[in-house]
């Protein structure tokens, strides 16, 4: 058709009014990892809230997780920030999420790379809101449980430790990658202890799931089927446990 056939009607400087768009009464920014699955899907959950909304920047990430591979998130964290309404002023608090790397970079690295392209805004992580969280429950002690390698579990206790809250238990799922924790199944515990557990301290856990069981991901909370009768369960990083297996006295 010739482009420049007249149009029948031509409306131009149409009158308009704007409200004020999304997350009206509170914008948040997220830096999620590239290989991440859960996030971005349990926020829309999470935050299905009248006139709040998130925004997110990936950053490149390497599938193994390692402290170096970790370590190398610091130099992407700037970059992701910009990202995230770059033409806009109004962001109330940016989120990186990622509880390990966060660990391994440190509360005032991170702080400082988003504050680069935003600064003075809020700054939170996974592992500085637990530590928060656990502070304003009144725990002192704690049982950790994490997917990740030794070398990362024995900073991550330390880390915690370090601001005052000991972790005389521990258990991880020794992932080597990022894509074991997004897919981790539901499991059952058994009730039986250890030979060298103390009464009452823990339970052992069996290695396989019920082949009917949810499916949860590694940072969400497993749903009950509906046919199950009520039981009192501890529920954590989507295992389900006995209620002894996480009783620290």
């Amino acid at each position: 058709m010739d482009g420049n056939r007249p149009l029948a009607i031509d409306l131009q400087n149409l009158p308009y009014r704007t409200d004020r768009g999304a997350g009206a009464r509170a914008r948040i920014g997220a830096i999620v990892l590239a290989t991440d699955h859960t996030m971005e899907a349990e926020w829309r959950e999470m935050l299905a809230i009248d006139g709040v909304a998130f925004f997110v920047a990936r950053i490149w990430n390497d599938a193994q997780i390692t402290p170096d591979t970790l370590a190398a998130l610091g130099e992407e964290i700037a970059p992701a920030t910009r990202l995230i309404l770059p033409n806009d002023e109004r962001l109330d608090s940016v989120a990186f999420a990622c509880t390990s790397g966060a660990m391994v970079l440190g509360d005032e690295h991170v702080e400082r790379e988003v504050h680069r392209h935003r600064p003075g805004i809020p700054v939170t992580s996974p592992m500085l809101a637990g530590i928060e969280a656990l502070k304003a429950l009144g725990l002192r002690r704690v049982a950790l449980l994490t997917p990740y390698m030794q070398a990362i579990n024995d900073r991550m206790r330390a880390h915690v430790e370090a601001r005052g809250i000991e972790v005389p238990a521990l258990g991880s799922f020794t992932t080597p990658t990022t894509s074991s924790p997004r897919r981790s199944r539901p499991t059952r515990c058994s009730r039986r202890r250890p030979a060298s557990a103390a009464p009452g301290r823990s339970t052992a856990c069996s290695s396989a799931a019920r082949a009917s069981a949810p499916r949860a991901s590694s940072s969400g909370w497993s749903r009950r089927r509906a046919s199950q009768p009520p039981r009192r369960t501890t529920r954590w990083r989507g295992t389900r446990c006995g209620s002894r297996a996480t009783a620290i006295p």
